[in-house]
């Protein structure tokens, strides 16, 4: 085959198609010769087509552009780039590898695809994985638009899409599982539990090769492009089939009112460390797109995968927002949540910076206004950002929020004064930003670590499945077992962990800021202990659909749950105030065991709190008993005017149904006690009109050590 060229032009980046044929550009710094490959069949051993750049034609500054006439959507293609291959100098151009375009809207995967050849000297044409040319301006999208649902209405649900739908007992065809189109068919499900907002682990194309032998990368924390989605989650031949897959998945989700998140890698590439394979980045201009040691034949590594990426590049910043430009004008998505996003702060010598230009260069980009920003705040190499993280709207994962409810849960001293915090938000971390109370993405387990049963039933990490001698995953769990190790049948234990799985549940949704839940955790989903599953695509990490009926009291107990924090006094939510005054016309009182007596002393394992609503129209009584033994609790005196006296919403110690109810079914309580039992939170409240805002006294701060 043999197609007459022009030059084209710089821009677009990557592969534009036009009525007349398609443009393709490149950048490739430091670049001696590109060659631009056409291919018939993503395993073909050599291409239809080699088109050689000419540098006096087909290069603009650092870009290499060629428009081809004729050419269409479909069309796969590749590069080869020359140049020096010095190592010592930052520069490993192998003219034998075929490249990923960085800016392809869709990649074919080879059956033969090998991570080993591209890592070795020598041609891997067959066995590469290839761009190809999209035209995204075909798909009828019926009006829909992201959502930008308030942040104050958001309860986010972190899935991973092969896993929701690849077991069995999923009820999805075959042919679906594991796809978009398979979590299509469970929208109903998530709409049922109440969440507002799925976050996908990442779905952009990865490397599920980056693993240890005989196992394969499942969580995607390996990409290969920020622009191309993950050809194995569609269920459609073809892969552009995938494209339209996934747009019907965000319209669906958005027609259901739910909004769409994505994990975004933005801090390394699947390229991994000096002995790596070259897939793309590497092979077009290496010493621009990752950080380098002052050996620059060795990757600077923080990130934990080998290399790590130039976010304050001017060229890779640009790619960045590009990619993120292009998931919501093109894909609809709603928001982002950044992996390692504490990496992005550092400069080209790995130093962080006070304003990091890519941050603000993500917050101010104007096709972004409105989309949610959600910041993994801290980094591989011990880089700790949490609640001091650049930018006025980014929102954070708390860290802290899940190790203080975890401490407090199990039981261990001095954890009294951090739970208040973290119950309001985490005003020792966030007040001084003068910052909505939503910055604070509060969660106890995501899919890094232990799931929420897994929290209960384990005292250490089970990894020996991954095959690294169980050396790998995290040591610092703050879990605890109730007195066994693994699965039991002993009834006492088991009442207990299901006790501590709703008291997890509940200060997560009760708290203030945005709660978060793991995939699973509504069903007590098990990984069988292991806290690093990342290379497990089986059972040992798919949902597992007969727990919805198994443990259908902590399903309904989590969707009341959500209920309750979505619609009860809905109107407090819509209130335009920063955390600090919130929590002034809060006006929340400390208590212990005796009113106004909050013990903050190291040995104390209990608190409780009042707080009125920003209408006016209801008060809430809190109370938290992590201790071994039931303890009574004064409860606070109502003014005149109350509805009745103090209604029991919640109590994690009564068996189901009678761990929560609605608002109408509320039990009256008329003692001026409450004994609440070993490991329990309760949830108590009364309407009483505007009267109590006036006669509830505002109790100091809790104690500001933590």
């Amino acid at each position: 085959m043999s197609v007459a060229v022009n030059p084209g032009r710089s821009f677009p980046l990557g592969a534009t198609v036009y009525p007349e044929g398609v443009n393709f550009s490149v950048f490739a710094k430091g670049a001696t010769g590109v060659e631009l490959l056409l291919f018939r069949d993503a395993d073909s051993p050599r291409p239809d087509q080699v088109i050689a750049l000419n540098p006096r034609l087909n290069k603009t500054y650092h870009y290499w552009h060629v428009f081809v006439p004729g050419l269409k959507a479909g069309q796969i293609y590749g590069y080869r780039a020359a140049g020096p291959w010095a190592p010592e100098r930052g520069a490993r151009f192998d003219a034998e590898k075929v490249l990923l375009d960085p800016y392809g809207r869709a990649v074919a995967v080879p059956p033969s695809y090998s991570r080993d050849l591209a890592s070795q000297p020598g041609e891997n044409t067959a066995a590469a994985m290839k761009s190809v040319v999209a035209d995204l301006g075909r798909y009828d999208w019926e009006g829909d638009q992201p959502l930008q649902r308030p942040f104050a209405q958001t309860i986010i649900y972190e899935l991973h899409v092969g896993g929701f739908t690849k077991h069995p007992s999923s009820g999805v065809a075959k042919e679906k599982r594991g796809t978009f189109a398979g979590l299509i068919e469970k929208i109903p499900y998530l709409t049922d539990l109440g969440v507002t907002a799925v976050e996908l682990l990442p779905i952009f194309q990865f490397d599920a090769q980056d693993s240890p032998p005989g196992l394969v990368n499942y969580w995607g924390y390996s990409p290969v492009s920020f622009f191309a989605l993950h050809q194995g989650y569609g269920s459609r031949q073809g892969p552009l089939a995938v494209l339209d897959e996934f747009r019907d998945l965000v319209k669906a989700l958005h027609r259901a009112g739910i909004e769409i998140f994505l994990d975004v890698v933005f801090n390394h590439t699947a390229e991994g460390n000096h002995l790596g394979p070259t897939l793309s980045f590497r092979g077009l201009a290496n010493e621009v797109y990752y950080l380098l040691e002052p050996d620059r034949s060795l990757y600077a590594d923080y990130s934990g995968c080998g290399n790590t990426l130039n976010a304050n590049q001017s060229v890779v910043r640009r790619l960045m927002v590009d990619s993120l430009r292009y998931w919501v004008e093109e894909m609809h998505v709603d928001g982002f949540r950044f992996d390692l996003a504490s990496i992005l702060s550092r400069d080209e010598k790995g130093q962080p910076l006070e304003n990091p230009p890519v941050l603000w260069d993500i917050e101010s980009e104007p096709v972004l206004a409105g989309t949610k920003l959600i910041a993994e705040a801290w980094d591989a190499a011990g880089l700790y950002q949490v609640g001091r993280f650049v930018g006025d709207t980014w929102k954070e994962w708390n860290g802290k929020f899940r190790d203080d409810i975890r401490a407090f849960l199990r039981g261990d001293p001095d954890t009294v004064s951090s739970l208040a915090h973290r119950l309001l938000a985490s005003p020792d971390l966030y007040e001084h930003k003068k910052r909505e109370v939503e910055q604070s993405i509060n969660f106890v387990t995501c899919h890094d670590g232990f799931t929420l049963n897994d929290l209960v039933s384990y005292n250490h990490k089970h990894n020996e499945a991954n095959g690294e001698d169980n050396r790998d995953g995290s040591d610092y769990n703050l879990s605890w077992n109730c007195g066994v190790e693994g699965p039991t049948d002993d009834p006492e234990v088991e009442s207990l962990r299901n006790r501590q799985v709703k008291n997890f549940l509940a200060l997560t949704l009760l708290s203030f800021g945005t709660p978060m839940l793991l995939m699973g955790d509504e069903v007590r989903r098990s990984q069988q202990g292991n806290n690093n599953a990342y290379c497990q695509d089986n059972e040992l990490s798919w949902f597992d659909w007969t727990l919805v009926h198994r443990h259908r009291d902590v399903h309904r107990f989590v969707k009341e749950l959500i209920r309750l924090r979505l619609h009860f006094d809905k109107a407090s939510l819509e209130y335009d105030l920063t955390l600090t005054q919130f929590l002034a016309q809060a006006k929340i009182d400390w208590h212990g065991v005796t009113l106004h007596e909050p013990d903050w002393g190291p040995e104390s394992h209990s608190l409780a709190a009042t707080a009125v609503s920003l209408t006016g129209a209801r008060v809430f009584h809190f109370i938290c008993n992590a201790y071994w033994e039931a303890l009574s609790f004064e409860l606070p005196d109502l003014p005149d005017g109350a509805d009745g006296g103090w209604r029991r919403l919640l109590d994690t110690a009564l068996p189901a149904p009678l761990d929560i109810c609605e608002d109408t079914e509320a039990v009256l309580w008329e003692e001026s006690t409450y004994l609440a039992q070993p490991r329990s939170v309760v949830f108590l409240f009364a309407n009483i009109g505007q009267g109590l805002k006036k006669a509830t006294r505002q109790e100091s701060k809790p104690d500001e050590r933590n």
